[in-house]
């Protein structure tokens, strides 16, 4: 038998007895409970490393213990020990001390593969491009370790090197390069510029770090140097990040004094009013903002204040749904909690949140809260909108689902190894702008499908079979034998007729990843707003100014409701 407690079972003790002090008996109280769960849980740990037949890992027990009661509650309330904070310092810093470069996972070499340099950043000025398959890291080999193992292998404190070892394609021998680890910031606004006559296109992409500065510097150089006289604020798969930060970037179009966010919880001090605190740049340039269903949390913010206060037409698909606030709180030992403490409310009162942790169904699941149970809230002009499941677009616009093949080829690693056999083909190719893939090079791309035996499931063909087993069972198949063997020939796999079929989007995909080697994430928004739906409805409404007005007045019916 263990003579003492291992130093985790001890501060679990130590928390429970705090707790007995500081909560006090109070019977079948609240806080009696808590006290009481604390100390079994306590016990728990105690018994199971004084008797348990084999020795357990503190740490790891007690972490599936943590990760299973903060599991329980809502997917941002989370637990990083010391050892773990450099994730959370990138959540909210935007920046972290790195290589700057995305990796990806080629599952048939079981080692990870640089799938995007960062431009700037230590990665690419030391020579390291997409395709570069990672050997080792200071002599250890990395065959096996997954991502997230070579990732936190390649971060570390900034002004720190090593050496890292890949194989490139093309390369007979395998290639070495001294790196200086640096604080790598992700650029909150990776690309600008004038889209079409005087219509101004800013990406943002995260309210990490300092957004608020970087799109003011794009906007007021869009502004006054090209002459823009309206704006196409991208938020598509912004994730969000610090609320403060998006309301400082409504203030730029907003008079100051307005309340932009609320915030309330359980307990006074998570209850705060946000307003704009300065002169605006703009009150009256014409914004359409882009929004889909990656659009979260402080995103949502600002689409949905510009939307309650009739600053901007909203186009695109409903936006995710995260009306949650998160603050972080100190733990022992280096250990820090993000903690949900607060919901937030828009001008016009409304929460966004779409999902309900709390109450949750019977066998434990959540479901997005059902239109039939959102309430009407109304923006400053009185149109009409709903709360409890994100932002809905002012102009909603119909998303094409990508061919199944494309899912398959991504899958395959066929598109982003045709792009690194390219890059050794042509060392440079037109401006990103310019670029067109030719009818000769997809041709290149569908003969190495095709050598790679590429095989992809067809849905058609597996409800075809679902179809005959069910009318076989139910005696129908017989008499209809024919019919199903004429159908059946129709959906016949074959490569070459997809491959043609659909060849526009499967040549737009290629393009995306080739420009991406060339002219990095700028490259590749310039690439994906060719041919953008959101886009080219956005471009519409603020090409016809009248249009613009209607959408954010309150129409001739709602005023007659209204005054009835």
């Amino acid at each position: 038998m263990k003579k003492y407690l291992n130093r985790q079972t001890g501060i679990i003790v130590a928390i429970a007895l705090v707790a007995f002090i500081f909560f006090g008996f109070k019977g079948d109280g609240r806080n009696f409970q808590i006290a009481k769960n604390i100390d079994i849980f306590t016990s728990i740990v105690k018994e199971l490393d004084m008797f348990y037949v084999d020795t357990i890992d503190p740490n790891k027990t007690v972490r599936r213990g943590i990760d299973a009661m903060l599991g329980s509650l809502d997917p941002y309330t989370d637990f990083y020990p010391e050892d773990d904070q450099s994730e959370l310092e990138q959540m909210i810093k935007g920046s972290y001390g790195g290589i700057g470069s995305v990796i990806t996972y080629d599952v048939k070499r079981q080692r990870s593969v640089i799938a995007e340099p960062y431009e700037g950043m230590p990665a690419q000025t030391v020579g390291l491009k997409a395709g570069d398959v990672l050997m080792a890291i200071d002599g250890e080999d990395l065959k096996g370790k997954n991502n997230s193992q070579v990732s936190e292998m390649l971060r570390g404190q900034v002004n720190t090197g090593f050496k890292l070892t890949v194989e490139r394609p093309g390369t007979k021998e395998p290639l070495t390069f001294d790196i200086v680890r640096k604080s790598i910031e992700v650029p909150t606004v990776p690309y600008y510029g004038v889209i079409k006559d005087n219509i101004g296109y800013i990406n943002l992409n995260s309210f990490s770090g300092k957004p608020a500065k970087a799109f003011k510097q794009a906007f007021l150089d869009l502004k006054e140097n090209k002459g823009i006289t309206s704006l196409v604020i991208d938020l598509r798969n912004n994730g969000g990040g610090l609320l403060d930060e998006a309301v400082e970037i409504v203030n730029f179009f907003v008079p100051r004094g307005k309340t932009i966010v609320t915030t309330k919880g359980k307990i006074k001090q998570a209850g705060n009013t946000y307003k704009t605190q300065r002169e605006p740049i703009d009150t009256e340039i014409p914004i359409a903002v882009l929004v889909n269903n990656g659009t979260a949390s402080s995103s949502e913010i600002l689409a949905g204040a510009l939307q309650d206060l009739d600053r901007a037409v909203i186009i695109g698909t409903r936006t995710f749904g995260k009306g949650l606030v998160q603050t972080t709180r100190s733990l022992p030992y280096g250990g820090t909690l993000k903690i949900t403490t607060s919901k937030y409310y828009i001008p016009s009162g409304r929460c966004v949140q779409a999902i309900n942790y709390h109450n949750r169904n019977e066998d434990g699941s959540i479901a997005r809260i059902p239109d039939s149970l959102t309430t009407v809230f109304h923006t400053a002009a009185g149109r009409e909108v709903r709360d409890g499941g994100g932002i809905n677009p002012d102009r909603i616009v119909k998303q094409d689902k990508l061919p199944n093949i494309i899912y398959y080829m991504v899958s395959d690693n066929l598109i982003f190894n045709y792009a690194t056999q390219f890059c050794l083909k042509y060392p440079t190719i037109a401006p990103a702008e310019e670029f067109v893939l030719s009818d000769a090079d997809y041709n290149d791309f569908k003969a190495m499908v095709k050598k790679a035996d590429f095989k992809y499931d067809q849905q058609s063909e597996k409800i075809m079979k679902s179809l005959k087993e069910a009318a076989e069972f139910e005696g129908y198949l017989e008499g209809a034998s024919a019919e199903f063997d004429a159908l059946e020939k129709k959906l016949t796999h074959n490569l070459d007729r997809d491959l043609d079929y659909f060849a526009k989007d499967i040549k737009n995909m290629i393009s995306y990843e080739i420009i991406k080697r060339y002219y990095y994430q700028r490259g590749s928004i310039i690439e994906q707003l060719k041919d953008d739906d959101d886009l080219k409805e956005a471009l519409k409404v603020l090409d016809s100014p009248e249009e613009y007005k209607g959408i954010l007045s309150v129409t001739n019916k709602e005023a007659a409701a209204e005054a009835a």
